[in-house]
């Protein structure tokens, strides 16, 4: 007995220490630290995420969400709203884009209205539950408790209704043009919606049907709003739909609703995906969905801030690019082209900008969702033989949305990467394509590629927009299709050209200023110049973040710039001015600005995208305990578990996708090379589950608040000195021990031999 005794006190303090035993072991339920509300706190005055609650299965083709907006605004659920106007199934990648294919289902009591406002009900987030997969909300003004709970392409609705025989379920298709028609006998509502915002050809559809399983008591077609008399279906402008049952107190009413792009028998086929399952067999399978993907990482240790925020931000990070393809009768992969409205076999994905994404999204998708990649390399190849271009934001086509030119980056990266089963003939002439030529719309292609190809640079004084950022994105783009052709085999010649091209930052550094500058047609910087004016020269941003992007030559910049000590202190200086700006070129100040302002991290707007890497660019310098400092200081300071947990837009996955790979302790500044940039890891632990079997462990068992400096790393047993991993090693499975201190070591990663790749110094 008395040997017992300290076995039993043992395990009773496990018991009593739930945080000891989370420390102690990777968690298999990780979807319990997601939270969708995050981000959803917005406006378009400022964003913290620009989120809404995606109700989904990882990269779905259906998401769903609680509608809080008036029809037709992007910002359709934010956290401040007191009411919803229903549950409406999106497509939509940013409030920026807005939405396409969408349509509502709203149940109430009472009076039977189809107005959305009338129809709408007060809520509290005391009574909503948000989960990947699930989502719970209790409509005040009607008594009615809403579920929701999806597969990719359907999902099933349970209503909890009082006791009336006024309940109703209404459908709304929305406006500019739609279809509904009620079908008592088979107790379903089928119909489609054409909204959207543009990227679709003329025939666009999203086609639906929703079966309930109680008998109606009545029907009503809305015809323009107005309640129609007599009919069972109507096509308007804006139709809708209302049926009447009658229930008990506490009496559910189920819905399967499936939509398709193709076809309404498609809808019909698509419902397949619930089958017989009732709704918590349907959520049981979303939530074991959502475990095997998000368990792909397991992290352990730390507080549980910060897992809710890991696993929110990794959440985000697998919702897009989204299917846009579809399983026929014989279960053939078919999608409907958003670009000649024909349906076509293979498959496709959309709702992406690569202008956001290509940093660090893409290369995460590459490392732990291999499997994913290469079915959006075969989209992209069947995105540009059905638009005869690569998209470069696509919603669900083509969208002329920002700059440059990164699908080469994105294209290349995953080859290299060791993505395989896309056809690389058609990617590879997309991007020389692209490349060389001007798209049918400003964001598509190279605007401005006769003056790059002939002078080296976009010039500021031919009114083309933001000339100064479409230069160093192109050059950065050519240094991708250099690598990607090198590792084709083709011709010498063709090899050289995009080498050269790669190195046409060289043509807008402005010595005088130490930054980058735009350039007139005669090779005559701009005048006046100020490092603190936003846009102009630049997107979203200012000479002060664009300066930086040069992925693939950071030790070329750092010669440009002087050094490695002007270097430094360039890098320095940017966190350590006020946060002043310039605001002129828009007339106001946007959204993005104003972001930067309020983060009290000086000049440095993590809340866009182009200056997101700058943190880890020390580490090019030898001082990578600066690295270590700042990219700590971002994930402890820009990211919450919170509605406002973001410090600007999410944008598809790349700001959480920077979270992700933060916090595991590297980062992917250059796609198209082999290397992660070293920063520190968050956690104690984390643990990378490679699809091939292999894992990496991360371990940094000094970690705390107070320990986020490399005192000293080793890979595998062995000293590691490097300030970058390689893909390569990544992927046989690595072990590495980070020994955390306090302090920093300045004497670890200062060789010129540590610092990652530069193309200068490649041989």
């Amino acid at each position: 007995m008395s040997k017992l005794l300290p076995a039993i006190a043992a395990l009773c303090l496990l018991e009593a220490s739930p945080a000891l035993a989370q420390v102690a072991t990777p968690d298999r339920n990780p979807v319990q630290w997601v939270n969708p509300l995050i981000g959803t706190d917005s406006k378009p005055s400022l964003s913290n995420g620009n989120t809404y609650p995606a109700i989904a299965l990882p990269w779905g083709m259906n998401f769903w969400m609680p509608q809080t907006g008036k029809m037709g605004d992007g910002w359709a659920y934010t956290y401040a709203a007191d009411k919803i106007k229903g549950f409406k199934q999106t497509h939509q990648p940013s409030p920026w884009m807005n939405d396409y294919g969408q349509f509502a289902i709203m149940p109430i009591t009472g009076k039977r209205v189809f107005d959305e406002n009338e129809r709408a009900s007060w809520y509290s987030h005391k009574a909503e539950v948000a989960e990947p997969n699930y989502y719970r909300v209790y409509l005040a003004d009607h008594d009615i408790t809403t579920e929701i709970t999806p597969t990719e392409r359907a999902a099933r609705f349970r209503f909890t209704f009082p006791q009336t025989d006024s309940a109703y379920v209404v459908l709304d298709a929305l406006d500019k043009g739609s279809y509904v028609k009620v079908l008592p006998e088979q107790r379903k509502i089928i119909g489609y919606t054409t909204r959207n915002s543009g990227g679709v050809p003329k025939n666009f559809k999203n086609f639906f049907v929703i079966e309930f399983d109680h008998p109606f008591t009545s029907t009503a077609i809305y015809k323009d709003k107005a309640l129609t008399a007599g009919v069972m279906e109507a096509t308007a402008n804006h139709a809708g739909a209302a049926v009447g049952f009658k229930t008990r107190k506490g009496e559910q009413v189920n819905a399967r609703v499936a939509s398709s792009f193709i076809s309404p028998e498609q809808a019909e086929l698509n419902l397949r995906e619930i089958g017989n399952n009732d709704f918590d067999a349907i959520r049981q399978q979303g939530k074991a969905a959502w475990n095997k993907a998000l368990g792909r990482i397991d992290v352990e240790g730390g507080t549980d801030d910060q897992r809710r925020t890991f696993y929110s931000c990794l959440y985000r990070a697998l919702l897009f690019p989204r299917k846009l393809y579809e399983l026929d009768a014989s279960n053939k992969v078919v999608h409907y082209s958003p670009f000649n409205g024909e349906v076509l076999p293979g498959y496709m994905y959309t709702d992406t900008g690569f202008w956001d994404t290509f940093r660090a999204l893409f290369p995460f998708l590459n490392l732990m969702y291999p499997d994913v990649n290469a079915e959006i390399q075969q989209g992209l190849a069947n995105d540009y033989k059905e638009s005869g271009w690569l998209p470069e934001w696509a919603s669900p086509g083509l969208r002329s949305v920002m700059v440059g030119n990164n699908s080469a980056s994105v294209v290349a990266d995953a080859y290299l990467k060791g993505i395989r089963g896309q056809d690389m003939n058609v990617l590879y002439e997309a991007l020389t394509h692209g490349a060389n030529n001007a798209g049918p719309m400003p964001a598509v292609g190279r605007t401005g590629v006769e003056y790059y190809n002939k002078l080296g640079y976009v010039p500021y004084d031919v009114k083309i927009n933001e000339n100064a950022a479409r230069t160093l994105e192109y050059a950065y783009d050519d240094f991708t299709i250099y690598q990607l052709a090198k590792a084709l085999n083709k011709p010498k010649k063709e090899i050289n050209l995009y080498a050269k091209r790669s190195q046409n930052y060289r043509n807008l550094f402005d010595k005088e200023s130490g930054l980058m500058r735009g350039k007139n047609q005669d090779g005559k910087f701009q005048k006046p110049f100020s490092p603190f004016k936003w846009g102009d020269a630049f997107t979203e941003g200012n000479s002060l973040h664009y300066t930086w992007s040069v992925f693939h030559d950071v030790q070329g910049l750092m010669d440009l710039m002087g050094g490695k000590k002007k270097f430094v202190a360039t890098l320095d200086t940017v966190f350590k001015l006020p946060p002043v700006f310039d605001d002129s070129y828009y007339g106001g100040t946007i959204h993005e600005i104003r972001e930067m302002q309020i983060a009290d991290m000086g000049n440095y707007a993590h809340g866009n995208q182009p200056i997101q890497h700058m943190t880890y660019l020390y580490n090019y310098a030898g001082q990578p305990w600066k690295t270590q400092y700042w990219v700590r200081e971002v994930m402890n300071r820009l990211y919450l578990p919170t509605a406002d947990g973001y410090c600007g837009d999410e944008d598809n996955g790349q700001t959480s996708a920077w979270y992700v790979f933060s916090a595991l302790g590297f980062y992917p500044v250059c796609p198209g090379t082999d290397q992660y940039v070293l920063g520190a890891p968050l956690f104690p632990k984390a643990t990378l589950h490679l699809p091939s079997g292999k894992d990496i462990v991360l371990t940094a068992s000094k970690n705390s608040k107070e320990n986020r400096y490399v005192n000293q790393l080793t890979m595998n047993g062995q000293v590691y000195d490097k300030n970058y991993l390689t893909h390569e090693e990544l992927l046989k499975g690595a072990t590495l021990d980070f020994d955390m201190s306090a302090t920093p070591n300045k004497n670890r990663g200062t060789k010129s031999d540590a610092a990652p790749f530069s193309m200068s110094k490649a041989k």
